[in-house]
């Protein structure tokens, strides 16, 4: 479904990328781990159009997208669920789910999905005419998943999502994600709690100093002496 090829990435005099390959094939959860700095958030926002790659290939189903501006690759199928979650603060709950839905037009579809939306995460249901802003952590990482997918996509990115999260909360981001994957929709994720990640992933690639190191099984990377000792405590 989405395969890099020797992509390198920046910001004006920085490469944060320096030539990485990987594959996300259609139904799997795909994992990025790696310390902070390493180039995992900014392969999401490659892919997403934020930043375009300096060099290489990024195809999506086949066609190039590498390049591409935010809205293409939304209407592409994929969406991105955000570090911080980035709701918008000063719009209500409801504003923020349209708003992942602003490239659609099926008005019937779009409040079908809002629908669908509200039974997975009742508490947004609840708030739906409050602020964004004034919600919790854990209820804004619900509104910014839901937000993700009233695009309908075919990809969904999850960057950092239990980031500040209390671990009730973390434990049913986790579920909701593996639900995503296992309704069929593929997910592309980074995540700093690792063994989390390996844990629940079909495969996984390990990302240091803007390179791919290591992939693998998400089982077979967490029984990896290397990845163990860096990043599983031992």
């Amino acid at each position: 479904m989405l395969e890099i090829r020797d992509m390198v990435c920046g910001y004006g005099g920085v490469t944060a990328l320096r030539g990485i390959s990987l594959e996300v094939k259609a139904g799997q959860l795909v994992a990025l781990i790696g310390a902070n700095g390493a180039g995992k958030s900014t392969t999401l926002r490659a892919i997403s159009g934020l930043v375009a790659p300096r060099s290489g290939s990024l195809l999506f189903e086949g066609k190039e997208i590498a390049g591409a501006k935010p809205p293409h690759v939304v209407a592409c199928g994929i969406a991105h669920c955000p570090e911080g979650r980035r709701v918008f603060p000063h719009m209500t709950v409801e504003e923020n789910l349209d708003m992942g839905a602003y490239l659609r037009t099926d008005r019937a579809g779009i409040s079908a999905e809002r629908d669908r939306i509200y039974a997975e995460f009742p508490r947004l249901a609840d708030r739906k005419r409050q602020a964004a802003g004034t919600l919790s952590g854990g209820e804004q990482q619900m509104l910014a998943i839901g937000r993700a997918l009233m695009s309908r996509p075919r990809l969904i990115m999850f960057d950092e999502p239990s980031l500040g999260l209390a671990p009730n909360i973390v434990e049913r981001t986790f579920a909701i994600i593996r639900g995503i994957r296992d309704s069929g929709t593929t997910v592309l994720l980074v995540e700093q709690n690792a063994f989390a990640a390996l844990e629940m992933c079909d495969h996984a690639y390990l990302l240091e100093g803007g390179r791919i190191v290591l992939s693998g099984a998400g089982r077979e990377m967490i029984e990896n002496e290397h990845v163990r000792k860096a990043y599983l405590g031992g």
